[in-house]
């Protein structure tokens, strides 16, 4: 079905020149939105209408910032507790990167991505590490994508805590990726140089990516100031904070992602500003990790561009941005201050930070973006318009469900069932399998 009507519904624009669309009609054609108009704009058309009376239009949902292999850790009782971020790092992660195996890389994106879909998300910027199964990672979690429908970032992580060889593969890695995109095109897959965080980073493996990054003419994926232990430790061993050591390698430019930054100084956020790198916000791993609450408000008044990613923690992005909302009130003591910032960072700018690598109109629905939108049950019960429709998203949305799920026009999810070429129970039953299998190796 290359060419269909969606009908009947309030469609949200994520547009703030026309956020609100009563009764209004959605062209689709060819994976894109061709026209949108007024209720029987398209008498001739001839093609299928789909009615979806009384539900809420919206664009799918992007989640800036991913980790899919994070997915085999549900349940897991083995790491260690952690009484700060590194032994989190330490006693966790890091043990469990180590064991991933090929097939545990694309099975474990392929769970994360069949629950995202149901949860709307049509877009991830993903992050990647599995240190000794670095070569073709990327490769098998594109399958996964592919298989499925979304669309992906994919980069991964290279850093120096496993020795010179492992980081140069990681760079070859990520390399190779990009490489990939730039020559073969396509709507659904890009690529970002994956980096892990400044402090297990030498300057010589920063060099060398900052040389491929020039060449590629792309941008960086990074953990920044996650935990204060990072700026601590670029301050004692190259007397810079994070982003001072970034800048002096021209790793930040107007494509680049900072994750997380609850610990950059006023002037690491003006230097941000003034690089056009985005920053995403990640509250609900903050809060789990005891690392601190990200000053988003401080962020926007200094001019970044904000947006909001899960971190693996879920793959619901209307949850996250609740948890973030309530973070920040506490952040700011002040529970008037933090909502628009945080709703902000899901609703205008995860699509801006998405333009930058799919293109414009990306993430909204206007005539020319690409067809990614979902349908959720949802009838208001008091006035919904353009005063009133964020607040309805987060505190009324956010608790229906998602009937649909379209990417590029295709209809990966109707009435809350998959339309996929896939067997949903034979997929979990395998990733049971690979979770046990990986449980005993960590």
């Amino acid at each position: 079905m290359n060419r269909y009507i969606l009908k009947g519904g309030t469609i949200l624009t994520f547009d703030s020149s026309h956020p609100v669309l009563e009764q209004a009609e959605i062209l689709i054609d060819d994976g894109y939105i061709l026209q949108i108009g007024s209720e029987k704009s398209f008498p001739d058309e001839v093609c299928e209408r789909i009615d979806v009376e009384g539900k809420i239009i919206m664009p799918g949902l992007i989640n800036a910032h991913h980790h899919f292999y994070s997915t085999f850790v549900t349940g897991l009782g083995k790491a260690a507790p952690a009484k700060n971020f590194n032994a989190v790092l330490e006693n966790l992660w890091w043990r469990l990167d180590k064991k991933l195996l090929s097939e545990d890389n694309y099975y474990s994106a392929l769970i994360s991505i069949l629950s995202s879909i149901r949860k709307g998300t049509t877009t991830i910027i993903d992050h990647h590490a599995s240190p000794f199964a670095v070569k073709g990672s990327l490769s098998q979690i594109a399958k996964a994508v592919q298989e499925t429908g979304i669309k992906a970032s994919l980069c991964y992580e290279v850093s120096d805590r496993d020795g010179d060889k492992i980081a140069q593969e990681g760079i070859e890695e990520n390399y190779n990726w990009i490489k990939n995109c730039q020559n073969n095109p396509n709507p659904y897959l890009k690529g970002l140089f994956g980096l892990h965080s400044a402090f297990t980073l030498s300057d010589k493996t920063l060099s060398i990516v900052a040389d491929k990054v020039r060449e590629l003419n792309c941008g960086i994926h990074i953990h920044t100031a996650e935990a204060e232990s990072d700026e601590k430790y670029n301050l004692e061993h190259y007397g810079k904070r994070v982003v001072e050591r970034l800048s002096d390698f021209n790793l930040l430019n107007n494509k680049s992602i900072l994750a997380h930054c609850v610990h950059l100084s006023p002037k690491e956020l003006i230097l941000v500003a003034e690089k056009g790198a985005a920053i995403v916000t990640n509250p609900q791993s903050n809060l789990n990790n005891a690392v601190g609450i990200a000053d988003v408000c401080k962020m926007t008044e200094l001019g970044v561009t904000v947006g909001i990613g899960t971190d693996a923690m879920t793959n619901n992005m209307l949850e996250e941005v609740r948890v973030g909302i309530w973070a920040q009130h506490l952040k700011q003591n002040d529970p008037s201050r933090g909502f628009v910032e945080l709703a902000s960072a899901l609703v205008f700018n995860n699509p801006l930070i998405a333009q930058k690598y799919w293109g414009a109109k990306f993430g909204t629905i206007n005539e020319g973006s690409p067809a990614d939108i979902i349908v959720v049950d949802y009838i208001p019960h008091t006035p919904f318009n353009e005063e009133t429709w964020m607040g309805h998203l987060i505190y009324g949305i956010s608790q229906a469900n998602v009937e649909a799920t379209i990417c590029q026009g295709k209809i990966l999810m109707w009435n809350g069932e998959l339309l996929l070429d896939i067997d949903e129970q034979e997929v979990k039953a395998k990733a049971r399998e690979l979770a046990e299998k990986l449980w005993d190796r960590f």
